[in-house]
C-alpha cells in the first residue's frame, strides 16, 4: 500500500506527486538522500544493484526504461490543464518522422500483437481438448447458459470476476511459454528459435536480460516489412527468373538493402527511375507521405490504449492497485444489469433503430454537434477513455517517467539497463515443468525446450571450423564488390571527419558538432549519474547536473564536478576552465535528441564502420536560448535525468 503524504492539487501531475509520496514499502531509490546523489550502481554489475522500488523487478524496470528510451526525443512543458492528471501525452501536432513510426510500429508489435498471439493461443489449447478438465469445465458452463439464455450475463460476470479478482487469471487461464504453445494444435511444439530462451517472445529466442527478445523480433518484425514493400517495388520474382543466369547470381540482392539499411542504423545508434512525363509520382508520394501522420497517431493510441488497460488490469507500483480495477468492474456491472433483463428481440430491435436514425437524421446529428462544439469544446476529449474509466492509468511511458521522478525526488537517480556486447546465453530459460498446464510428459517438454544434440553439435564444428580457418566458404562475385565499397566507404568517412576537425579549428560551427560522433573505445569510459561526457562546440567537456542547491541546474564545463578531466585536450576555442553555461531545470521548456550524423550518413557510418555514433541533445529554456550537446555517450541516461528532476508538465512530440 502505498500512501501520498500530500494531495495530487500540491503537484502538478498525479505522477509528480506519486513521486513524492512517502511509500510504506521502500526500495533503493526510495529512501530521502541527505548527503548528496546516491550511486545506485550506475557503472555496476547488474547483480550488484539493490532492488531499486519496491514491487518491481530491477529487470522489470530496465525493460521499462529501455523501451522508454527508444520512444521519447523530443519533449516539450505545456500549461495545458492535463483532463487525465498525469503528463507526457502524445501532441495532437507530433512531428512525423520514418523513424518514430518505426518505434510506434515496434510497441505495436510488443504490445497489441504480442498480446493477441497469447490470446490466441489459449483459445486453441481450449479448443484442443489437451486440458479435459478445463476444456469441459469452459463447454459446461457455456452449455447451461446457452439453455437458460444467459450467455451474455455470464460473459460479464467471467469478465468482472478475471478483472476485480486477479488469482482467477491463473486458474482458468494458466500461463505457458509463448512459443512453446503450437497455435493450431493446441499442444507443445518446439521453439522457432531452437531453444526456449524467452517466455513472453513468439520465436523463444534467448535474450540476456528480460524484454530483449521480444525487442528484438519487433525490430526484425519492422524490417520485414521493410523488405517486403521494397520487394514489392522493385518488381522480384524469382520464379520468373531465367535459369543459369551467371550475372543475376554474382548480383547481390537489392532487396536486402532495406534489412541491411536497418541494421546498420541500429548498429550506428547503438525501382524503376521515375520518368519526367509521369503525372502521378510526386502527388500519390504527396498524398503518402501526408496520410502517414495520422496513421502513427492511430498506432500509438492504440498501443497506448493496450498498455492502459494492461496496467488498470495489473497495476504497478506506485500506482493505486484497487481503484482502476474497480472502475473496470463497475462499468461492466452496469452492463451486467442491462443485459439481465434485455432480450435478443429488443437487442435486434435497438439496433436495427440505430441504423436507421443514424441513416435519416444527419441534419440533426450535425447540429446536434455543432452545439457540443460551442458549448462543451473538449467534450470529444472527455469521452476519450483516457479521460474516462481510464483516468490516471498511465501508458508504460507515463509509468516510467514517474520510476525516474521518484529516483530523482529522493536524490538517487534510477541506474540505465545493462548493456553488453556478448551475445545472450544459448540455453533453455528457467521453467516449471510441474506448475505447466499442458499436456505433455516431462520429457516431451524437455526435448522441445532445449536445442536439438545433432543441430548444436553442428553449429560447434561449423562455428570452430569457421574460428579455424579452414572451410571458409566461396564469396561469390558481388561479396567482394560489396567489400570494396565498404571499405573505400570507411575511408572516406574517415577522411571527411579528418577534414570537419581542420574546418573545425577555423571556426565551423557545423563541423564543430561533427567532432567526437565516432568515439574511440578509450574515450567511451564511465559517466554518470551526475556527470556526463559531451562536447559543447566541440570541445570536450563535462554535462554537470547539479541537485546540491535549491535551485537544480545543468551545466557545461571543461571539467567534471570532482575536478577531474583537467587534462582534457582542448582543440577548439582555448579559453579557461569555467562553466561556459548553466540552466536552472526548471526553466527548461524543451528537450530534443538530435543525431550526431544526418540518417543516411548514419547508415552509411554503420555499414562502413560498424561503430556506435555518439548523439547529442538540445536543451531550450523558457527565453528561447538554444544550447547543443553534442557527442553524449549517455544521451539517453542525461535526457532521463533532464525531464524527471523538474516539475513541468512535459508533452511528447
Amino acid at each position: 500500500m502505498n500512501t501520498p503524504t500530500s494531495s495530487a492539487g500540491d503537484h502538478p501531475t498525479d505522477s509528480h506527486a506519486l513521486a513524492n509520496a512517502d511509500h510504506d514499502e521502500k526500495g533503493a531509490a526510495q529512501f530521502n538522500q541527505h548527503d548528496g546523489v546516491k550511486d545506485l550502481g550506475w557503472n555496476d554489475h547488474p547483480k550488484k544493484v539493490p532492488d531499486l522500488v519496491a514491487g518491481l523487478d530491477n529487470e522489470e524496470l530496465w525493460t521499462l526504461i529501455r523501451r522508454f528510451n527508444k520512444q521519447m526525443y523530443h519533449v516539450k512543458a505545456t500549461t495545458a490543464p492535463l483532463l487525465g492528471g498525469l503528463d507526457l501525452n502524445i501532441a495532437d501536432e507530433d512531428e512525423f518522422s520514418p523513424d518514430k513510426l518505426r518505434a510506434n510500429v515496434e510497441r505495436l508489435y510488443m504490445t497489441v500483437i504480442i498480446g493477441l498471439m497469447g490470446f490466441g493461443k489459449h483459445i486453441a489449447r481450449l479448443r484442443s481438448w489437451r486440458e479435459p478438465r478445463r476444456t469441459g469445465a469452459f463447454a459446461a458452463v457455456y452449455a447451461l447458459a446457452w439453455i437458460f439464455n444467459f450467455l451474455v450475463p455470464t460473459f460479464l460476470v467471467t469478465l468482472i470476476v478475471l478483472i476485480v479478482y486477479p488469482p482467477s487469471r491463473p486458474i482458468l487461464f494458466p500461463p505457458a511459454p509463448l512459443a512453446l504453445v503450437n497455435s493450431d494444435t493446441g499442444g507443445v511444439q518446439s521453439p522457432k528459435a531452437g531453444v526456449l530462451g524467452s517466455h513472453d517472445s513468439a520465436t523463444g529466442a534467448p535474450e540476456k536480460h528480460k524484454g530483449e527478445a521480444v525487442e528484438q523480433e519487433a525490430s526484425n518484425f519492422v524490417s520485414g516489412i521493410g523488405s517486403i514493400a521494397l520487394s514489392s517495388a522493385t518488381g522480384k520474382h524469382e520464379q520468373g527468373d531465367p535459369e543459369g543466369d551467371p550475372l543475376n547470381k554474382s548480383v547481390p540482392d537489392p532487396t536486402r538493402m532495406a534489412m541491411a539499411g536497418a541494421d546498420a542504423k541500429s548498429s550506428a545508434q547503438g525501382g524503376t527511375p521515375s520518368a519526367h512525363h509521369d503525372k502521378t509520382k510526386q502527388p500519390m508520394e504527396d498524398a503518402m507521405w501526408g496520410k502517414m501522420r495520422p496513421v502513427m497517431h492511430t498506432i500509438g493510441d492504440i498501443s497506448d490504449g493496450w498498455e492502459r488497460f494492461a496496467n488498470a488490469l495489473s497495476p504497478t507500483p506506485p500506482f493505486p492497485k484497487e481503484r482502476p480495477r474497480l472502475v473496470l468492474a463497475s462499468a461492466l456491472v452496469a452492463g451486467l444489469a442491462v443485459s439481465m433483463f434485455t432480450t435478443s428481440a429488443m437487442v435486434m430491435k435497438g439496433t436495427t433503430f440505430g441504423v436507421g436514425a443514424g441513416f435519416f437524421s444527419d441534419p440533426l446529428i450535425w447540429r446536434g454537434l455543432d452545439w457540443l462544439n460551442k458549448n462543451y469544446p473538449n467534450w470529444q476529449k472527455l469521452l476519450e477513455l483516457r479521460n474516462s474509466i481510464l483516468k490516471g492509468v498511465p501508458t508504460n511511458a507515463q509509468l516510467t517517467i514517474t520510476l525516474l521522478r521518484i529516483g530523482e525526488a529522493n536524490r538517487a537517480p534510477l541506474p540505465p539497463p545493462p548493456t553488453s556486447d556478448q551475445p545472450p546465453p544459448d540455453k533453455p530459460a528457467d521453467l516449471d515443468h510441474d506448475g505447466l498446464a499442458l499436456d505433455a510428459s516431462n520429457d516431451e517438454i524437455h526435448s522441445a525446450i532445449h536445442q536439438d544434440p545433432a543441430e548444436r553439435e553442428a553449429a560447434e564444428v561449423a562455428a570452430a571450423t569457421t574460428a579455424g580457418g579452414a572451410g571458409k566458404p566461396k564469396h561469390r562475385h558481388g561479396e567482394h564488390i560489396i567489400g570494396f565499397f565498404k571499405g573505400t566507404t570507411k575511408g572516406g568517412v574517415e577522411t571527411k571527419l579528418g577534414i570537419d576537425k581542420v574546418r573545425a579549428k577555423v571556426g565551423s560551427n557545423h563541423a564543430k558538432n561533427h567532432l567526437g560522433v565516432l568515439p574511440k573505445p578509450s574515450e567511451i569510459g564511465p559517466s554518470g549519474p551526475v556527470d556526463f561526457k559531451g562536447r559543447y562546440k566541440g570541445s570536450k567537456g563535462w554535462i554537470n547536473i547539479s541537485t546540491a542547491a535549491a535551485i537544480p541546474c545543468v551545466s557545461w564545463s571543461k571539467e567534471a564536478s570532482d575536478g577531474s578531466g583537467g587534462a582534457v585536450e582542448d582543440t577548439i576555442d582555448r579559453h579557461d576552465k569555467h562553466v561556459a553555461f548553466k540552466v536552472p531545470v526548471e526553466e527548461i521548456k524543451e528537450l530534443k535528441k538530435v543525431g550526431g550524423l544526418g540518417w543516411k550518413a548514419k547508415i552509411v557510418v554503420g555499414w562502413a564502420t560498424g561503430k556506435t555514433v555518439a548523439d547529442g541533445l538540445e536543451i531550450v529554456d523558457k527565453e528561447g536560448n538554444v544550447w547543443k550537446l553534442t557527442a553524449i555517450h549517455d544521451r539517453d541516461e542525461l535526457f532521463n535525468r533532464l525531464i524527471a528532476i523538474g516539475g513541468q508538465k512535459w508533452e511528447s512530440w
